[in-house]
């Protein structure tokens, strides 16, 4: 009788085993392919660009702050107890409008007094000259009428201070002065209300222009030279998208540290326009202008090469086949994305602009362009049986 021997079953451990080696085979030949796989650099299309003329503009950059245009500490010439304020922070004033006043019974007191010594003086004089007088006389009348004359005039601009008015059109920032203060000349305010007469700056009112800006801004020391007053500027302020322009109307002639310490000098640009959009204290950046020359041929800054101490471009000899040939240039100055062509190339020329050139990874790179392959094999990162990818995979035959 024939026995069938039967074969006992695989144990867990030999299957284990068995798996492990399979994995092993199967992770080889995926990093031998990786390996192998063609590392060359992914390049983008070229572009071309077209030689042209456009005004070429040198500038300066700088940075600073927005400021009222004007700003007037208004503040009484004549002594006197404050007995109205009309105005408060925020209202809008014209020129010439009433802010406040003080008790002018003193001044218009002094006021009189003035006038009548004045009619006095003159008076007296009349009547010398109808009785003979001497010369010395009558040169001591005539001294006595002038000294009048400026008594007066003073005792008039003391009344005429009794009332505090705007210098200019604005805005009121602050009101220093309180009803029941005591002011006069540059004393500070005392007595009751709001004002705590601290200093002699705080017996004012502070009325800011409307609608006209400056920007306070520094400089680098390098550029300073290059600057003067009537040059054009761009002003960009932070938080607002329209354009705004300005003047150069003063450029310092003493440095002070940044805040890094690097030596900076101060430039003011007065805003050309009326502006309602801006605000003091809001950030700006400037683009000045040092040098503007029009009708300057250009070309795209990308499309220059160099080969040693040579300059060229590849300027394009058939648009239908994008042949090109290498075409030697001398250049000038550059300006932003493009650069002054002095000889080589004509108004009209279209010239290649190479793409970037950049690595994909691979056995020699870092890890991403491992990731990256591992990701191409189909079925989630597992490659195919035996570690060969299918051909035309990758670059595999």
């Amino acid at each position: 009788m024939i026995r069938k021997l039967l074969r006992p079953p695989r144990s867990p451990r030999r299957r284990l085993v068995a798996g492990l080696a399979l994995l092993v085979v199967l992770s080889a030949g995926a990093g031998a392919w990786l390996l192998l796989r063609d590392d060359s650099p992914a390049a983008a299309a070229s572009t071309t660009a077209t030689v042209a003329t456009q005004t070429l503009q040198q500038t300066v950059s700088a940075s600073g702050t927005v400021a009222a245009a004007r700003t007037d500490a208004l503040g009484f010439d004549a002594s006197g107890t404050v007995t109205h304020v009309y105005v408060e922070p925020g209202d809008a004033v014209r020129k010439g409008q009433r802010l406040a006043a003080i008790d002018d019974d003193v001044l218009q007191a002094e006021l009189s007094a003035a006038r009548s010594a004045l009619s006095a003086a003159r008076t007296a004089r009349s009547e010398h000259v109808s009785d003979g007088a001497s010369d010395e006389q009558l040169a001591a009348d005539d001294a006595a009428v002038l000294a009048a004359e400026s008594s007066l005039a003073q005792a008039e601009d003391a009344a005429g201070g009794a009332v505090l008015r705007a210098t200019a059109k604005g805005t009121v920032t602050d009101v220093g002065i309180a009803v029941g203060d005591t002011v006069g000349g540059s004393s500070s305010p005392s007595g009751g209300g709001a004002s705590d007469g601290s200093s002699a700056d705080s017996a004012t009112i502070t009325v800011v222009s409307s609608g006209r800006f400056v920007v306070d801004a520094t400089v680098a020391s390098d550029d300073v030279s290059k600057l003067k007053k009537g040059l054009q500027a761009t002003v960009t302020v932070s938080g607002v998208s329209e354009p705004v322009y300005g003047t150069v109307t003063e450029v310092g002639l003493v440095a002070e540290a940044d805040a890094n310490g690097a030596a900076v000098f101060p430039v003011t640009v007065t805003v050309t326009d009326r502006r309602d959009d801006l605000f003091g204290g809001t950030s700006a950046d400037l683009s000045i202008v040092v040098s503007s020359r029009p009708d300057v041929l250009t070309v795209d800054s990308r499309a220059i090469r160099t080969d040693g101490e040579q300059t060229y471009v590849e300027k394009v000899t058939d648009a239908a086949t994008g042949a090109a040939t290498r075409t030697d240039v001398e250049l000038g100055e550059t300006s932003g994305l493009v650069t002054e062509v002095v000889s080589g190339l004509a108004a009209g020329d279209v010239v290649v602009v190479p793409g970037f050139t950049g690595p994909t990874g691979g056995g020699g790179g870092n890890g991403g362009g491992v990731d990256q392959r591992m990701r191409e094999f189909p079925g989630g990162g597992v490659p195919p049986a035996g570690g060969v990818p299918p051909a035309g995979f990758g670059g595999a035959q």
